[in-house]
């Protein structure tokens, strides 16, 4: 497998760098939907909203259409369930809404991430998997998180000092002209 190149480490410091500060945020966000979802989907039937009528922060009740049956209300698109808010005329923000948009776009700019250091690395696409995997299953992207950095981290330390050790054993070899024209 080929090994990254030292000229390529300072951009792949800044991609560990990125990768990250987006792993942390999808974490995040993929925490709160899952509770957005648990909120919404169990027995609680409520969204959150920002504003309106509810006032700061409330959560609306959502209402199962008459059609659906018991299971239909924990797996999203069974049997053509449909769930309705009772929030939405209220004049306020939809935060369950938001959550969800917001997590499904940074999940693109984690992936983006993914790829930059993946690439710069040069890892097996397995790996790719791994870590992509990180911003759909709960925690694994903080889990991945602590244990690429260190890996990164541990592999350009070890191949700088390798380096240095080589660049420093070739100098030793060569002779230094000012000592030659001294003797």
């Amino acid at each position: 497998m080929p090994q990254p190149r030292i000229a390529t480490f300072p951009r792949i410091r800044t991609a560990l760098r990125f990768y990250q500060i987006a792993s942390v945020i999808t974490g995040v966000g993929l925490l709160l939907l899952v509770a957005e979802m648990v909120l919404k989907y169990s027995p609680l039937h409520v969204e959150l909203f920002l504003g309106g009528s509810g006032g700061f922060l409330w959560f609306a009740p959502v209402i199962p259409a008459g059609d659906c049956v018991w299971y239909s209300q924990f797996a999203m698109g069974a049997g053509g369930c449909e769930i309705v808010s009772t929030g939405e005329g209220s004049g306020g923000v939809n935060l369950s809404l938001g959550i969800l948009i917001a997590h499904g776009w940074f999940y693109v700019v984690y992936l983006a991430g993914v790829f930059w250091l993946w690439s710069l690395m040069r890892w097996r696409f397995g790996r790719f998997l791994l870590l992509a995997g990180g911003g759909v299953v709960p925690f694994l992207s903080f889990i991945m998180e602590g244990i690429v950095a260190r890996d990164v981290k541990t592999y350009l330390a070890e191949r700088e000092k390798r380096a240095a050790a080589k660049r420093a054993a070739r100098e030793n070899l060569t002779p230094d002209p000012a000592q030659e024209a001294a003797s």
